[in-house]
């Protein structure tokens, strides 16, 4: 039988990344799992779009952020791709959290706050790729599925032994 290792190393899926980061080291770990890369000019810049799932995230490095100005360079894109993607993700690379990282962490989540935008910190291209992944993986259709399967017969388990739903079975 597969462990779960074996069985993550054998799931490929789509991935459509913008060419602006074409030669990026997280395409690189993409291609060498063997994922099925397409490249766009059409999508926005920095962003990976996974279609059989539904989830697209946008890569952006807060270390090249000099100025105020290019901060709303960036809340403009980042405005844009939450409107275009209704399952979005931002991907804040961030390798250390100093003073100027927080303060623009901050502004954008208070910029987002209640919207569909969901903001990943990563230290490392490596942890960034296992992420999206991940997010990936349990939101595309078949392993959705099985999930909610063995949640439904988790939370049977747990009604079925539970000494509370008994004592309420006699009370009727």
């Amino acid at each position: 039988m597969a462990t779960d290792k074996e069985t993550a190393s054998q799931w490929k899926t789509t991935v459509i990344i913008s060419s602006s980061i074409q030669n990026h080291e997280s395409c690189r770990i993409l291609g060498t799992q063997e994922h099925r890369i397409r490249f766009s000019d059409g999508i926005t810049s920095g962003a990976f779009i996974f279609p059989l799932s539904g989830t697209a995230f946008l890569f952006v490095e807060l270390q090249e952020l000099p100025e105020n100005s290019e901060e709303l360079e960036l809340m403009d894109r980042i405005k844009n791709f939450v409107d275009i993607h209704r399952n979005c993700f931002l991907l804040l690379y961030v390798p250390f959290n100093g003073p100027k990282e927080l303060q623009t962490l901050k502004v954008i989540q208070n910029r987002f706050f209640g919207s569909n935008l969901k903001i990943l910190t990563v230290q490392n291209y490596a942890e960034m790729v296992k992420g999206m992944l991940m997010i990936v993986k349990a939101t595309s259709k078949p392993h959705m599925d099985s999930i909610r399967d063995r949640m439904l017969l988790a939370r049977a388990h747990i009604i079925e032994i539970s000494p509370v739903w008994e004592m309420l079975r006699d009370m009727l």
